[in-house]
């Protein structure tokens, strides 16, 4: 088995299309206006809307803009950079600037126009390099 995708079902197709593609900097594959897809080497972001949630057994399956307990997380080379770079862009969103965590990742959190959380992180530990060796 291989993890490949996490969707994300909203209201605001248009809008989190245009929020992640800003952020990540990856152009979105819209297939319909219901669904599109940011795909990067290692898993794919899929958006979503709320009406394709007839297809997965009705609209009490998933609530758009209530998620409460999942972080959306990409690996970067420099989440400094990509701060300097984006932080009028993310003011609004910001949760935390980049911050060196305990496990040894540098985090930069945010909450998407829904409310999701996202986080931006480089590995900055010898511990955390090696594990993500290869992964960037």
């Amino acid at each position: 088995m291989n993890f490949v995708s996490t969707r994300i079902i909203t209201a605001q197709v248009s809008k989190l299309i245009a929020f992640y593609e800003q952020v990540t900097r990856i152009t979105a594959i819209r297939f319909t206006e219901d669904f599109a897809e940011l795909q990067s080497p290692g898993a794919t972001l899929a958006i979503g809307s709320t009406r394709t949630l007839q297809f997965f057994g009705g609209p009490e399956v998933a609530k758009a803009a209530a998620n409460r307990t999942a972080i959306i997380e990409f690996i970067t080379s420099d989440v400094d950079e990509i701060f300097r770079e984006q932080a009028a862009f993310l003011a609004p969103y910001l949760v935390q600037e980049p911050t060196t965590m305990p496990w040894g990742n540098r985090s930069l959190l945010f909450r998407d126009p829904d409310g999701n959380l996202v986080n931006f992180f480089t590995p900055v530990s010898a511990e955390a390099i090696r594990k993500f060796e290869g992964k960037v």
